[in-house]
Formats: C-alpha cells, structure tokens, sequence
C-alpha cells in the first residue's frame, strides 16, 4: 500500500507542504539574517538557505530524504515578528498563491506580545474568527487539503521567563491555543500541541528546550519535527 501510494504520489508531480506563521517558523529562510523581510525579499535560489533552521527544515529534510521517489516540495513562509492580522495580510499570496496540498500554520506568541506591550488590542472572538476565516479560504481554494494547526506555547525561560508580566502571558498563550484546540476539532484539521508537549518538557530545565522563553533550541525544533512527522505520517 506504502509502495503504491508513493508511485501514485510520483506520477502526479508530488505533494507541496507548506508551513506558515512566524520567527518559530521562519528561522531565517532566504538569507532573511533573522529580519522581517517579505517573502518576496527573500532568496529563493540558494537552496542552502532556502528552508531556513527551523522544526519546518527538519521535517522537509526527514521527509524529502525518506521519500526522494514522491518528488515533494516544501514550502517555508514563516515571518519572523508575524502576528495573525500580519499574517491574514498575506495569506492570498503566501498561503493560497503557494496552493499546497498540506498547510503547517503555527501562530500566536506575537499577537500576544503586542497585546502585552501596549502595542495592539487581543479580543480573542475577533482573533478566532479571523484564523477561521483563513482556514475556510485554504478549504475554499482546495477541498482536499490537508491542514495542520499547532498551538503557540511559552516557557518560564530567559528574558520572558524573568519578566513580572510571565504569569499573564502564559495565560494568555494558553487562551490562544484553546482557540486552535477548538478550529482543529471543528474544521476536521490535525492538531499539533506543542503548548502541551513543552509544558511538560519544560518542567526540568525549561531552558534547555526554550532558550529566551519564546524560541525552541535545535533540540526542541526536533521535538516539534518528531510531532510532525509522527503525525504526518498517520494521515497521509
């Protein structure tokens, strides 16, 4: 079945996966050097760089090098600093216009830094209205694809950790993934809690894994890999 599918797959020119947020996405494709620069600012030449180093690198990596014979494509547009209204901005180009066949989206943590430091309101009916909305237009363009939505997460680490409003942003962060908790189940879509998986990484150590309290290190970048993958892996 495995064979067959993959020569099916093959023949039809192989699935496109992209995955979609902000700097946990991003790490730094296109020789971004960590800045906020459009997709269309980007390098999309130097396929050195052209992934970036992220969880999103380490899944098109195991998955490109596990299946060369499904002549996949992988798609990163995270932007580093993206919050979902950035992101709504640009999904006709960077989401629809890419017309992949599987949709990573991670968001969340820079909706709720901006709300923290005075810059932008957070009205969390608004933003689950807006994010729905995004599903619904992937839906509309491609019935058939598949989305995976994953919870944004912090850890008591670092500058964030040592901040006096951590206790506010963690709450918050955990209102934000009940948000997606509640579109994955009612969209059909994958979830990926990775909210869940480092609230329980980081009970010892939480910086070994979140090193500024927002960003993974490598070693959690594999840990939300490995969810990918595991995950992937049982729906495709």
């Amino acid at each position: 079945m495995l064979i067959f599918s993959c020569i099916v797959s093959a023949l039809a020119g192989g699935k496109r996966f992209l995955f979609i947020g902000d700097s946990i996405t991003d790490g730094g494709w296109g020789r971004s050097g960590g800045s906020m620069a459009s997709s269309e600012e980007r390098n999309h030449k130097d396929l050195n760089h052209i992934y970036g180093h992220s969880f999103m690198m380490l899944c098109a990596a195991r998955w490109q090098s596990d299946f060369p014979e499904e002549d996949t494509q992988f798609f990163n547009r995270g932007i580093s600093g993206n919050t979902l209204c950035d992101m709504s901005a640009r999904w006709e180009k960077d989401a629809l216009g890419v017309d992949a066949d599987v949709v990573t989206v991670l968001i969340g943590t820079n909706d709720v830094s901006m709300y923290l430091e005075g810059k932008a309101p957070l009205d969390f009916d608004r933003w689950e209205k807006d994010y729905r909305g995004l599903i619904a237009a992937l839906r509309e363009r491609n019935p058939h694809v598949q989305i995976i939505l994953c919870t944004p997460f912090v850890a008591d680490a670092g500058k964030i950790g040592r901040a006096e409003d951590f206790s506010k942003r963690k709450t918050l962060i955990s209102r934000c993934s009940q948000v997606v908790r509640k579109i994955a189940s009612d969209t059909g879509a994958v979830l990926l809690d990775y909210e869940e998986m480092f609230d329980t990484l980081t009970r010892n150590n939480p910086s070994y894994w979140i090193w500024d309290g927002i960003h993974p290190t490598a070693a959690g970048h594999q840990r939300m890999a490995d969810m990918w993958l595991d995950r992937y892996s049982a729906i495709r």
